[in-house]
């Protein structure tokens, strides 16, 4: 049974959701059916943590539903490190497919579980935002304020 759960913060609602003990959902927009178990509450808890920027990486049972590859590429993401950003090109590299850029890109377009798994943090080779589910506008104040962080 899916739980769900709204966080309201500088980005607007962002909906968790959890499936048998793991986030299996975090994404942008708002839903009636709001739930509490430990799992949310401490997804709340982190999330909260994470805009008052005293927590820098997510410690939370995580269960993205996607392909082999897909899930290669999210694993990927979540070492990109906190303030910084990688272009496509790096991930493509980091998984062991440098010509999987395009690939690369539609696996973090698929990723279901923003900012945790931080597929924000990924830009054009050039620089350039590219690309965010949340929207461009959120992109980039997640970069911004990721390098704002003392």
């Amino acid at each position: 049974m899916k739980m769900i759960r709204i966080h309201h913060g500088p980005l607007g609602a962002i909906r968790f959701v959890e499936e048998d003990g793991f986030l299996v959902e975090v994404g942008f927009g708002d839903r009636v059916e709001t739930s509490t178990t430990p799992l949310l509450d401490e997804a709340m808890r982190q999330m909260d943590a994470y805009f008052t920027r005293t927590l820098t990486r997510f410690d939370l049972p995580l269960k993205p539903m996607g392909t082999a590859f897909q899930m290669k590429v999210w694993q990927a993401l979540q070492t990109i490190p906190y303030g910084e950003t990688w272009s496509y090109q790096d991930v493509a590299r980091t998984i062991g497919n440098i010509h999987a850029v395009r690939a690369v890109g539609g696996a973090n377009n698929k990723n279901p579980i923003s900012i945790i798994i931080p597929c924000h943090r990924v830009i054009g080779k050039d620089g350039k935002l590219v690309g965010y589910g949340g929207g461009l506008e959120r992109k980039a104040w997640l970069l911004a304020f990721e390098k704002r962080t003392p």
